[in-house]
């Protein structure tokens, strides 16, 4: 089934209820919402010449448009390929040119960034900034019928970086899509009609993929004027638009119960939080509860198992008669229903409780596997179930704790970074004989990124070369904030660098 089939579904349903909303303004009905789509997905297999399984990018701040995008690729066929807004022109290039994307929507902020990337990406062709009149032309015309679609036809292609340095793109379907969707219903909320979802997130992440959950119930989505994260701005919308869910990274939860605005919130406001992407501290939480009421439910997933491994449910918060309940709200909460989660050794045996293993998932939102990346593929995807890299136990109750992020990986602001994409840039330089990248708490930020830097003999360097030399590869939020250069990098017998040891050195 075509994914878009939830919109249709909607416009059916509740054609004459607000589907979007920018700002405190209502845009567009969800009938008119699908007529549109309809009518520009005519325009993206006609004026442009795409065919079913071709991917269509876009990288877009937050904006109502972004849903218009999705779903007339969703109608025509198509296959989105979401980018992050943060990435670097290099960054762009390679998932542009990896994907071999031949359309890329944009909003204007982006325009000339993407317009660079797109130099070494052969196979994009058209670029469509959406404030133009290129773009409005798109909802003039008839509308067409709904592209036929596999279950297993790709449907939204992302792009998570990897510990080799190179991103690689998830290939979701619209099978794995609908089996998250109906996830949502099962254990997070099942939103009422008229409800509404405030996408402060990124649009290209997991508040993006929280959208059809909320199209398929009628829910009003609402895009911030000012098109990112802004705690007066994001209670005002909440007061505006009532019984508003919300997906927040835990440091976004944590900026907003510390901002006086929150002060502001109505009663009714605030129907659900759901935050995932990072470790929440047990302290926040509990005075996020405290603040705000039994409204937060949090998310593990990975990009190749999107936002559904465990949940820790709106009930279990509340549990605080449990004897423990501090370790169930420190916890990844139980197993989704619409997946198997096993914490096993390296042989794949399953480890007795209590015990640390890696986590491994099956079922219908486990990814098809990696765009052309058959070596990446063939080491994730064993016998069925996803290898996820990140490590854990399970308790006597059956909460999953995790115990390590892939083991290396830094989370800052809920965004993921891997060292070695960081490393690899580094080591550009002529002057680094080495370099090992870990994170460091941060009290806002929940980690930042240091790096540890040998000078080859008889070279100087400075911070502000290599902070330069990142600002010129990689996304600015990746960078180093700090560098601390050493005369040697500690190792073990294998030669292998122990940042388990660097970390005692921040």
């Amino acid at each position: 089934m075509n994914i878009a089939h939830l919109l249709l579904g909607s416009a059916q349903e509740f054609r004459d209820h607000t589907a979007l909303a920018r700002g405190g303004e209502a845009y567009l009905s969800y009938r008119d919402l699908w007529r549109k789509v309809s009518v520009m997905s005519a325009h993206l297999t006609g004026r442009f010449g795409l065919a079913r399984g071709d991917r269509v990018a876009f990288a877009m701040t937050n904006c109502v448009e972004s849903i218009e995008v999705m779903y007339a690729i969703w109608h025509a066929g198509l296959c989105a390929v979401p980018m992050n807004a943060k990435l670097h022109a290099k960054e762009f290039t390679f998932i542009l040119d990896n994907s071999g994307a031949r359309l890329c929507f944009v909003t204007p902020d982006l325009a000339d960034t993407i317009a660079e990337a797109a130099r070494e990406a052969p196979s994009l062709t058209q670029i469509v900034d959406v404030t133009t009149k290129s773009y409005a032309s798109m909802a003039v015309g008839d509308p067409v019928a709904m592209a036929d679609a596999e279950p297993t036809d790709p449907a939204w292609l992302f792009y998570t970086s990897g510990t080799t340095g190179r991103p690689k793109g998830a290939i979701l379907t619209h099978r794995n899509l609908l089996a998250m969707t109906l996830n949502y219903y099962a254990d997070v909320d099942r939103p009422p009609a008229g409800s509404s979802m405030v996408h402060a997130a990124p649009i290209s992440h997991g508040s993006g993929l929280w959208n059809f959950p909320m199209v398929t119930r009628g829910v009003v989505q609402v895009f911030p004027d000012s098109g990112h994260y802004d705690v007066p701005e994001t209670v005002a919308l909440m007061n505006r638009w009532p019984d508003c869910s919300i997906f927040l990274a835990p440091t976004m939860v944590k900026r907003l119960i510390e901002h006086p605005a929150v002060a502001d919130l109505k009663p009714g406001a605030l129907r659900l939080i759901s935050y995932g992407g990072g470790p929440m501290y047990v302290s926040d939480l509990k005075h996020a509860i405290k603040l705000l009421g039994n409204k937060l439910c949090q998310l593990y997933g990975q990009g190749e198992s999107p936002m559904t491994i465990t949940h820790l449910s709106l009930d279990m918060h509340a549990e605080t008669d449990h004897p423990r309940y501090e370790e169930h709200l420190a916890s990844a909460g139980l197993p989704d229903t619409c997946v198997e989660v096993r914490v096993v050794d390296e042989d794949g045996k399953r480890v007795p409780v209590g015990e640390v293993g890696e986590i491994i998932v099956k079922g219908d939102t486990v990814m098809a596997g990696y765009w052309n990346n058959a070596e990446a593929t063939a080491k994730s995807l064993r016998h069925g179930w996803l290898w996820t890299g990140d490590v854990g136990a399970f308790d006597e109750d059956g909460f999953l704790t995790l115990k390590d992020r892939s083991k290396d990986m830094i989370i800052s602001g809920g965004t993921n970074i891997y060292p070695r994409e960081i490393e690899d840039v580094l080591n550009l330089h002529p002057a680094v004989a080495e370099c090992s990248v870990v994170g460091r708490p941060h009290p806002e930020w929940g980690e930042e990124v240091v790096a540890f830097v040998v000078t080859r003999a008889g070279a100087t360097l400075t911070s502000a070369e290599l902070d330069r030399l990142c600002l010129d590869n990689i996304a600015r939020f990746k960078r180093p904030k700090d560098y601390k250069f050493v005369d040697a990098l500690p190792k073990n017998n294998y030669g292998k660098i122990l940042k388990t040891e660097l970390r005692t050195k921040l």
